[in-house]
């Protein structure tokens, strides 16, 4: 009887520190935005962290905590190597900075296939918008024909400065960069004040919620979306593929640009337990099909088509694979 009463006990025991390993009572999630507040990533990550919780057994609390810095590398590499690995520190950063340990830089201190990923909110599509004054280009091909300075708000591994690179050293466009402003707010105030023409790194939610009224008035025009996916929700937009000249500068922009699959990821650092981490992919899944979220992102005009962590591990597997000669020639596109 002492013997069977020992093994009762010890099962008991062990379910007791079995259940915590997927349960998460008591704790607090925090989410790590590797952007500034008040612009649409800070926008999503907040509505997720609202609704999030309600999904997670244990129903913790989840904190949104704004971290930007170096085009988001600072978040990614926190994430990476610093963040505990318990599933209580999840982190967004952008798909251009998942892929510049490919690129060579030495401040992107993680191998991004590593990374435990949750998902991603939306497969973007990023957008080019000039003010129209006298001496702004109309349309893409004019861009191409005179000087245009772009204004970015991001560091160097930005949409916003790496777009405008691109359109200089694949398509010969004469382009100067304005950069330093502390947010997208900032540097459209330039844009409006004359200190540049226009900008890149824009999403359908940055106009939609902050520069509506002036795209509906025809002030802010925008010239071109570049992603795998399209959209005629702003327009008869042309695309950044229309304008490929050879198959060799379709595999470069692919490069760039298929990482849209990664609009708003959602990941944490490698070593989160198994049992932890399959309890957060089936939570944000979940909450993504959630109609309360769903509304509440509606009223917040932001888009929402999610991936799974699967989609996201195969696209950066393909990246990792790709031939070394298309990643130098994808090196040679952002050229600072």
């Amino acid at each position: 009887m002492k013997s069977l009463l020992l093994v009762v006990m010890l099962l008991v025991s062990c379910q007791a520190v079995a259940q915590p390993a997927a349960h998460f009572k008591g704790e607090t999630i925090s989410i790590h935005i590797g952007y500034p507040a008040g612009g649409a990533p800070d926008l999503y990550f907040r509505v997720l962290a609202r609704h999030y919780a309600r999904h997670i057994p244990g129903n913790p609390t989840v904190i949104p905590k704004n971290m930007p810095g170096a085009g988001t590398l600072r978040a990614a590499n926190y994430l990476y190597n610093v963040a505990a690995k318990d599933g209580t520190e999840l982190g967004n950063f952008s798909s251009s900075a998942a892929v510049e340990p490919l690129m060579d830089n030495d401040q992107a201190r993680f191998d991004a296939t590593k990374f435990s990923w949750v998902g991603s909110m939306n497969q973007e599509i990023n957008l080019c918008g000039i003010w129209q004054r006298p001496d702004a280009p109309t349309s893409f091909q004019d861009m191409l024909k005179r000087e245009t300075v772009f204004a970015s708000s991001g560091g160097l591994t930005s949409f916003g400065y790496q777009h405008p690179l691109i359109f200089r050293n694949i398509f010969g466009a004469n382009i100067k960069m304005v950069s330093g402003y502390p947010g997208l707010p900032q540097a459209f105030i330039a844009v409006q004040r004359g200190e540049a023409h226009g900008m890149c790194g824009l999403v359908r939610t940055h106009i939609r919620t902050l520069w509506s009224k002036e795209w509906q008035e025809g002030r802010f025009k925008i010239i071109v979306q570049m992603g795998p996916k399209t959209t005629d929700a702003l327009g008869p937009v042309p695309s950044i593929f229309d304008f490929v000249t050879s198959e060799d500068v379709r595999k470069v922009l692919a490069f760039h640009f298929n990482t849209k699959l990664l609009g708003r990821p959602l990941a944490g650092p490698p070593g989160i337990p198994a049992a932890r981490l399959a309890v957060l992919r089936k939570a944000f899944v979940d909450t993504m099909n959630d109609r309360e979220f769903l509304a509440d992102a509606d009223k917040a005009n932001l888009d929402i088509d999610p991936a799974t962590h699967t989609q996201v591990e195969q696209l950066l597997a393909q990246f990792a694979d790709y031939p070394k000669a298309v990643i130098e020639q994808a090196k040679a596109a952002i050229t600072r």
